[in-house]
């Protein structure tokens, strides 16, 4: 079953090597909140659901006694299955995962459950989850408070459409309707990504799925616009690194 939206598959596609690169890594306090919140110990199985590239699950596979990753993408799971080559990373979809009944302790969706939050995804999730087991929802969040984050948000925007976002909130309604989970339970933790423009802000939003999945004249536009916010803004003109400021936004949801 292909139930994958469509600018998720075109753009993540295209844009797999920059997502790589520009994506921010995962607050390393979030190997705690693993321990802590959802029980993962040495001993414990968990999955990496719509894993990308990998960036969660090498956190996940630091924590984990083992660790497998599900991702539909076949761009971005080989990124995955470079980095991480012994790892088990399946081609799979939220709604169809490629495991056996409660072979898993602990599901992770990073950056990604706003993709497929609907009924027949928390269905498959709580089907391969032991009793007892626990679902993590994290999400690297921008912080708008900064004014120059906030103007990448003004440029984002024309573009979204109606592309999930996790900012809509959508992707609470499947929990206030079924009865597989309990109520995300939520953990915020401050986050940055440090390094050059290039990389935290143009590669970090040409890999957004809707930009990635512009023509390029339309793409080279928008990457124009985000050149001329780092060589005009006081914060970021002439700067060969930068801090973008995040919140990281963790969900504890037990299974029922």
């Amino acid at each position: 079953m292909d139930t994958l939206h469509g600018q998720a598959k075109t753009g993540f596609a295209r844009e797999a090597q920059a997502y790589e690169r520009g994506r921010p890594e995962y607050a390393p306090e979030l190997a705690d909140w693993l321990r802590r919140e959802l029980g993962l110990r040495p001993d414990s199985a968990a999955l990496d659901l719509g894993a990308g590239t990998g960036k969660f699950t090498r956190l996940l596979a630091m924590v984990a006694g083992e660790a497998a990753a599900v991702e539909p993408v076949d761009e971005m799971r080989a990124q995955l299955q470079a980095r991480l080559p012994g790892l088990l990373a399946l081609k799979g979809a939220a709604e169809e995962i490629p495991l056996p009944d409660a072979s898993m302790d602990v599901v992770v969706c990073a950056q990604a459950f706003h993709w497929f939050a609907n009924e027949d995804a928390l269905r498959e999730i709580h089907r391969v989850l032991k009793p007892g087991g626990s679902l993590g929802l994290i999400w690297n969040v921008r912080d708008e408070s900064c004014d120059w984050v906030a103007r990448i948000s003004d440029l984002l925007a024309p573009y979204e459409g109606d592309t999930p976002r996790f900012h809509s909130g959508a992707w609470r309604l499947p929990f206030e309707t079924t009865s597989y989970f309990a109520a995300p339970a939520l953990t915020m933790l401050p986050h940055s990504h440090v390094g050059p423009p290039e990389r935290v802000i143009i590669d970090r939003f040409l890999s957004v799925s809707f930009i990635a999945a512009l023509p390029d004249d339309e793409k080279r536009r928008f990457a124009e616009a985000l050149r001329r916010l780092i060589a005009t803004h006081p914060d970021l003109s002439g700067r060969g690194g930068v801090a973008f400021p995040y919140r990281t936004e963790a969900y504890r949801c037990a299974r029922l």
